[in-house]
């Protein structure tokens, strides 16, 4: 099996000026992926009953669109990825913060959920042309093992506060102008934002500019084909998607169960915000301990406290403060995942074609997110009760972290 090859990745190559132009991009994705989560993804939370008051339509029917553009993001990943190895991020992402606030205008002109549901596939699309997975690859390509990890820091602990800005933002906009005015206001500072900065600041490091294009491409089909075979890249696989199943079936039941087991609405929301808050933390923790503990340790290290945290969490919820307890013992792990995969991939398989490989990997990820809480829906009806779906969550943790040290643990592919 051919091996994979890595690409150096070091923005101190060629002088000052490229180090400094590896930190303004990861600047610029600092603000625009705030801005594209805050108006093309979390908005919607905020927006969703008033629009299925003016649809006459059910909060469910409504809450189908949003499935449907996560089904469209996990479609989208692998071309993505492989345009993004190619050509690099510069025309994507400008093109996909375009298409986002056109979408979002035309969002505010849908008078039915079925054009609801055909701009929400759309919108799904260009999420995945202009968020998180690009954003990460072109900063991937941009930096050396050792800037890597501080550098996608740095985007996501300020992306991270997105819902903390744009959610109440969204509510006072609904609030003095309707959710049509408010689309269109947030498609205007979105569009003011993403664009100029995406199509001016955005580009490829020197290096990884191949000279011989044919050659580049059949080099960096090797490594995919060499990364599809590597078992090591499936037992990631089976970790990453446990985990992303396990986070956002928390995130959708967590507020329920709270006041299932009997705390006042307002407490079971606000403890809920906490997840936000501790990804960050955990991000932060991961990124100061891998200089003393190897990144495989640490992350099988959390995902099992998750585990432990979602079976007992029955337990320890009667009290205010055990409840909270539990809830941030589980919500260290929830930022984990967004540095540890990049990290990763792009340890084992370099960075020429990291998306492409990226992509594949986040295809099913977005699947598992989206399919989750459906399926934990299912089960709380079956079983009537929270501590078998909580149970499943830590068993999902489980196996996430046996994924991770299985891959530790799998002998390197011969060469």
């Amino acid at each position: 099996m051919a091996t994979p090859t890595r690409t150096a990745a070091d923005p101190t190559v060629g002088g000052p000026g490229l180090a400094f132009h590896g930190w303004r991009i990861v600047a610029v994705f600092a603000i625009t992926q705030t801005i594209g989560y805050g108006t093309l993804y979390y908005a919607f939370a905020v927006l969703l009953h008033p629009i299925a008051v003016d649809l006459h339509a059910s909060p469910a029917a409504v809450t189908g669109a949003l499935t449907t553009a996560i089904l469209a993001w996990a479609a989208a990943a692998v071309p993505v990825g492989r345009w993004l190895d190619r050509h690099g991020g510069r025309a994507i992402m400008t093109t996909g913060a375009a298409a986002g606030a056109l979408l979002l205008v035309a969002w505010s002109q849908v008078h039915s959920v079925t054009q609801l549901y055909l701009v929400f596939a759309g919108l799904g699309v260009a999420m995945a042309m202009a968020l998180y997975e690009p954003a990460t690859a072109v900063i991937v390509s941009w930096f050396d093992p050792a800037r890597r990890s501080r550098a996608l820091l740095a985007m996501i602990v300020v992306a991270g506060f997105a819902s903390t800005i744009f959610m109440p933002l969204t509510g006072y906009l609904e609030s003095r102008h309707g959710w049509r005015t408010t689309l269109l206001i947030l498609a205007a500072v979105y569009a003011a934002t993403a664009i100029p900065l995406h199509a001016t600041v955005v580009r490829r490091p020197p290096h990884a500019r191949p000279s011989a294009r044919p050659a580049a491409d059949k080099a960096r089909a090797d490594i995919v084909r060499a990364a599809r075979r590597d078992p090591r890249f499936w037992f990631l696989a089976v970790a990453f998607i446990a985990h992303s199943a396990a986070m956002s079936t928390m995130t959708v039941h967590l507020v329920g169960f709270l006041t299932d087991a009997g705390h006042p609405a307002t407490f079971a929301a606000t403890i809920a915000g906490l997840l936000g808050v501790l990804s960050v933390t955990g991000r932060l923790l991961l990124t100061g301990a891998q200089r003393r503990i190897s990144l495989t340790a640490l992350v099988a290290a959390i995902f099992t406290i998750q585990a432990v945290a979602a079976i007992t969490l029955p337990l320890l919820a009667g009290t205010r403060l055990g409840a909270a307890a539990g809830v941030t013992a589980f919500g260290i792990g929830f930022g984990v995942a967004s540095l540890a995969a990049p990290a990763l991939l792009a340890d084992r398989y370099g960075t020429s074609a990291y998306a492409t490989i990226a992509g594949t990997l986040a295809a099913p990820v977005t699947l598992a997110k989206a399919a989750a809480p459906l399926g934990a829906a299912a089960l709380l009806a079956a079983t009537g009760g929270y501590p078998p779906l909580l149970a499943a969550i830590g068993v999902a943790c489980v196996i996430a972290a046996a994924g991770i040290l299985a891959r530790a643990r799998t002998p390197a592919p011969r060469r």
